[in-house]
């Protein structure tokens, strides 16, 4: 396995300016077997969760990645276990939110793509 945390810095970076742009583009980045933990609120499969995060009530958001910290996560198979620390800026706000977010990273076809995610303000 390459570095994990060259990975998970590169997976995180592509992650927040997909979502801070356009949402919908992160439907790639999540699978049928997929599943989201949202403020205690769980999610399965790619329409889903996608479904859930455009829905999400601001129409401007901007992810400040403060730490990133990767794993492996199985000695069999290539995938990471990812956590990160943030603020988040909505709608031009100027009191940031202060967001933690994990996500377990699945190897497939020389990519990645998100098996678990749990996010909490």
């Amino acid at each position: 396995m390459s570095d994990p945390t060259s990975i998970a810095q590169q997976f995180t970076q592509f992650y927040y300016q997909q979502f801070d742009s356009d949402r919908n583009g992160l439907a790639s980045l999540y699978r049928d077997t997929s599943m989201m933990t949202w403020e205690s609120t769980q999610i399965q499969g790619a329409p889903a969760i996608v479904e859930k995060l455009v829905s999400l009530p601001f129409a401007k958001v901007e992810h400040k990645v403060v730490t990133i910290d990767a794993q492996p996560s199985s000695p069999s198979t290539a995938s990471l276990i990812v956590l990160v620390t943030g603020q988040l800026l909505v709608d031009d706000g100027q009191n940031p939110l202060q967001f933690t977010q994990v996500f377990h990273l699945m190897p497939e076809g020389g990519s990645y793509f998100v098996f678990n995610d749990v996010f909490r303000l």
